[in-house]
């Protein structure tokens, strides 16, 4: 039996849709979801979406078991100010962050076997006085982990970061051999262990356009990027680059490789949404726990409207299982 947490996310927007969206699928014999949120919400949010849905409250002294189709398994955490459709409060800040500390601590014990989150938005996590710039980050501090590469997967398509969430002015700024070194190694162990790739063969994107015409447009390929796939090179890593981003996110170049580390987010990102919006799927690497996420925001704007897509979170649950059996 493989037991995933899912967090239910910003309440004013999307993610209580999504999350009641998949009590409505058929159970699957090996799987027990356990959705971490308030669960007064998430029947209000049923009722206006007209969906008939059982609330069941998680008890941790039951024996993991799939639920009924239509039933959905729900560990409290109490909104302060349960929100409406697309009207979001910080004053709920500091219970989504519980929400997320229980779906780490309950991986961490050996509870779940991995967390699926459903999208927040950073902005009113600020708002509250909480500094927050993601998930990503949030789950490091949470486990003690000194780097973490977010990794996005839509198929075969997979690209992690060098940096994430950052003004483009300091994109290069935060770039170092050491952290290169670092990020390239969390990718290939992690290719190897969740994905099950005996030898992943990793492209590098340089920095610059056409990777910095050979010092012309920029020396990051040159005195960080170059160096440190040559270091990585000498620990056995397969890695070639510094690539030019433009040309290398082409069916006939990115063939042979089995990831893609882009410099910076919308170097990376927005090709690979391209191609898989609405079905990829957010991993964080390097955790000591696994965690699996959706491709996309709150959306304020649908949300409570019945148009929710919930693609990427059932591909975020379905990649969390596979990973998660792999380890098993």
């Amino acid at each position: 039996m493989i037991r995933l947490a899912i967090t239910v996310g910003e309440p004013a927007g999307i993610g209580p849709d999504i999350c009641l969206d998949l009590a409505g699928d058929p159970p699957q014999p090996a799987l027990e979801l356990t959705f971490i949120g308030d669960a007064r919400h998430l029947s209000a949010r049923a009722a206006a979406l007209g969906l008939a849905v059982s609330i069941q409250p998680f008890d941790p002294t039951q024996p993991p078991a799939p639920l009924p189709s239509g039933t959905l398994r729900v560990w409290q955490v109490d909104l302060p100010r349960p929100p409406p459709a697309g009207r979001p409060d910080p004053a709920n800040a500091l219970a989504l962050l519980e929400g997320l500390d229980h779906a780490v601590a309950g991986c961490l014990d050996g509870r779940f076997d991995a967390v699926v989150t459903a999208p927040l938005d950073k902005g009113v996590i600020c708002d509250a006085g909480i500094p927050f710039s993601g998930h990503t980050e949030y789950l490091a501090a949470r486990t003690g982990t000194a780097q973490v590469v977010m990794l996005l997967v839509a198929g075969t398509l997979r690209v992690a970061l060098a940096t994430t969430h950052l003004p483009l002015r300091a994109v290069a700024d935060a770039l170092s051999i050491d952290g290169l070194i670092g990020t390239l190694r969390i990718l290939d162990h992690d290719l190897r262990r969740r994905f099950g790739i005996v030898r992943p063969r990793i492209a590098v994107c340089g920095l610059n356009p056409h990777a910095g015409e050979r010092g012309h447009l920029g020396r990051e390929e040159i005195d960080l990027i170059g160096p440190a796939i040559a270091a990585g090179q000498a620990l056995g890593l397969d890695l070639t680059g510094p690539l030019p981003a433009d040309t290398l996110f082409t069916p006939a170049r990115l063939a042979p490789f089995d990831a893609v580390l882009a410099m910076y987010h919308d170097q990376g990102l927005p090709v690979l949404k391209y191609a898989g919006f609405g079905q990829a799927v957010n991993v964080t690497l390097g955790l000591p726990i696994i965690r699996t996420s959706v491709d996309h925001g709150t959306a304020y704007d649908l949300a409570g409207s019945g148009q929710a897509d919930a693609g990427s979170l059932r591909a975020a649950v379905a990649l969390a299982a596979e990973v998660a059996g792999r380890r098993g």
